[in-house]
């Protein structure tokens, strides 16, 4: 494993004051991640902890700028979490190459690239140059659990029978 991939993984989770050492349990019927060929697409991670959606609600209503950024964050550990788990380490992601983040809003919020950002934050201190993507970034009305943001990504890993 990574050490040092890892070690930054574990500096954001403490950063966030969650636990996140459970089984990440996803919420449908549905895989969390996909493997084709070189390419991992992780379904969309909303901030999850154990059983508990921990930030709900729209951003720029019942929901802060920061509190949104946060969830963020907690979404894209999650999407980390599960990459490490199905690609047996961190070190099999070739590249991040592009994340969605949906942010439930209030109708005058937009801010949304701002949430977003949070997101990216995480996957570049944890995955270095290799965390840089492409993103879109939207405000939609709902979100599953009546959570504040959802993330989904899609990424670069090294050859699947490599792993």
């Amino acid at each position: 494993m990574d050490s040092s991939r890892q070690a930054a993984l574990n500096e954001v989770i403490a950063g966030l004051g969650y636990d996140f050492s459970g089984e990440i349990r996803i919420g449908g019927d549905y895989v969390p991640v996909v493997v084709d060929g070189r390419t991992a697409f992780v379904s969309g991670q909303v901030p999850r902890v154990g059983t508990e959606v921990v930030v709900t609600g729209p951003a720029g209503s019942t929901v802060s700028l920061q509190q949104a950024q946060q969830a963020a964050m907690i979404c894209t550990v999650r999407a980390l979490l599960l990459l490490r788990q199905s690609l047996g380490g961190l070190e099999n992601i070739r590249r991040v190459l592009r994340v969605g983040v949906f942010v439930q809003s209030a109708p005058h919020f937009s801010q949304h690239s701002e949430v977003a950002d949070a997101a990216s934050g995480v996957l570049r201190k944890v995955l270095g140059d290799r965390g840089a993507h492409t993103r879109t970034s939207v405000g939609v009305m709902q979100l599953p659990k009546n959570a504040t943001v959802e993330v989904e990504m899609t990424v670069g890993i090294e050859a699947a029978n490599d792993l």
